[in-house]
């Protein structure tokens, strides 16, 4: 049985190569072939060693297309002398689901192990991750899920709890040039039975337009074989016309969205103009929608430039309606313009700390009322029950503050929620406020002391 189970996994490399894809023909057969993941994958690492003793566990592979997940999964089969059943999420509902699970349940009871593979996981709802849980924890299948999304958003926390999760990361130019160098020399499955004449420089620049992904370094290696024919030279003519679409890696609901907007305003935040304006540049060139662009640089103007430098919110809107008025590509360079201002200008986040103070206490005490002097008195009976009494108006005391009259309900007493910093033009109106706050203190310490006295000041309505 044993026997028969590994014949099966192996069926999966020995199908017919000429109807296979350079990409599928060359996928690794041991993990000596593997190329990349070397944190993974070194000699001495914990998972090889695991791997090659045939003592595998249900995971999450984690990682962008095209940098081993479904090879990592073939050889975890190949390795356990398993059967390898592949599933994707895509395609698949909950019935096809169950009639898997049953067939590797009866393969378990018959003592075959089963590796199921499902590529996309994080497609599946939560009761379709639920279904796999049960066979997870008796053992009747070693799962295997693969996702380019954070499983940490994409799955729910039982499914976690029972699989280790493995980051693997995107290939480096060098090892796709080496995965490339392995198709040109591979006699057997590769292009190595053909006399091909290509540059080191041309493979490079394969590599750099495959951006991380080795099915789609040895997809354009392919074309690119194919377009000079038997025997000829890839010239450089020929490799524009492969790359000229090339695309980078970037999905505009996905982590790596995520990861390229934090990063722009981080370094919008950290005053690093340079580095704002190159994430500012990737999100463009992978799709980015300019006009979400335009919305997050105008939060960055509030929440991080701030009255720093109040010039930085109307040229983020006026860049926004330049924007909306061109499209791209003329709009976009309105909102490069903004991106380098608002990482080189002063920053200040004070007005967003203090906002943030006061919805605070605005949730923790409630409709506190207004204080009676600050009301408005339109009518006679309001007047009568006191609304208005005791208001100062500030024009007519010398300065134009009335510096003992409090703005807070009675329950909170005084605040101080906005702290400029000393940057930018804050510099000037923490001045003010600090000379002010510490006279409205001293007033308030000598109104609170005539009171005490029996000597208050009398209050006009």
């Amino acid at each position: 049985m044993q026997r028969k189970s590994k014949q099966t996994s192996e069926s999966l490399f020995a199908a017919p190569e000429a109807l296979k894809p350079l990409a599928e023909r060359m996928r690794p057969r041991t993990l000596g072939e593997m190329v990349g993941q070397r944190r993974l994958l070194a000699e001495d690492a914990p998972l090889r060693r695991a791997i090659e003793a045939g003592h595998v566990h249900s995971m999450i592979l984690w990682g962008p297309p095209g940098c081993g997940k479904t090879t990592l999964a073939l050889l975890l089969a190949h390795y356990a002398d398993a059967e390898f059943v592949a599933i994707s999420a895509v395609l698949c509902g909950l019935p096809e689901v169950r009639e898997v699970l049953a067939a590797a349940q009866q393969r378990h009871a018959q003592g075959r192990r089963t590796v199921l593979f499902v590529d996309e996981v994080h497609r599946f709802n939560k009761a379709q991750q639920d279904a796999f849980l049960p066979h997870i924890e008796r053992g009747s299948i070693l799962f295997v899920g693969a996702t380019t999304e954070n499983p940490s958003f994409e799955l729910n926390s039982a499914l976690l709890s029972r699989c280790r999760v493995h980051v693997l990361d995107a290939l480096s130019q060098d090892d796709l040039v080496v995965a490339s160098r392995m198709a040109l020399e591979n006699a057997e499955r590769g292009l190595g039975g053909r006399a091909l004449v290509i540059e080191a420089t041309q493979l490079a620049l394969i590599a750099q337009a495959a951006d991380g992904d080795v099915r789609r370094a040895l997809t354009l290696l392919e074309i690119a074989a194919e377009l000079v024919g038997e025997g000829g030279a890839i010239t450089d003519a020929t490799l524009a016309q492969v790359l000229a679409d090339r695309s980078r890696r970037f999905d505009k609901g996905g982590e790596q969205f995520y990861d390229q907007i934090s990063a722009l305003h981080k370094c919008v935040r950290s005053s690093n103009p340079d580095a704002a304006l190159y994430w500012f540049a990737r999100m463009l060139d992978g799709g980015c929608d300019p006009g979400y662009l335009a919305r997050r640089l105008t939060r960055m103007a509030v929440e991080d430039v701030g009255l720093a430098d109040p010039r930085a919110l109307p040229m983020a809107i006026d860049a926004w309606e330049a924007y909306d008025r061109m499209g791209s590509p003329e709009g976009d360079l309105a909102l490069a313009q903004v991106v380098i201002y608002l990482a080189s200008t002063a920053k200040s986040n004070a007005a967003y700390t203090a906002f943030g103070a006061a919805r605070g206490d605005v949730r923790e005490h409630g409709s506190a009322p207004v204080p009676m002097h600050l009301r408005n008195a339109p009518t006679q009976l309001m007047k009568t029950l006191g609304y208005a009494q005791g208001y100062q108006y500030d024009h007519d005391v010398e300065g134009g503050v009335v510096l003992d009259q409090t703005g807070f309900p009675d329950a909170l007493g005084e605040r101080v929620y906005y702290q400029p910093v000393e940057r930018g033009m804050e510099i000037k109106l923490k001045e003010k406020l600090d000379a002010l706050r510490a006279a409205r203190e001293k007033a308030r310490g000598e109104r609170g002391q005539a009171s005490s006295d029996g000597h208050g000041s009398v209050e006009h309505p």
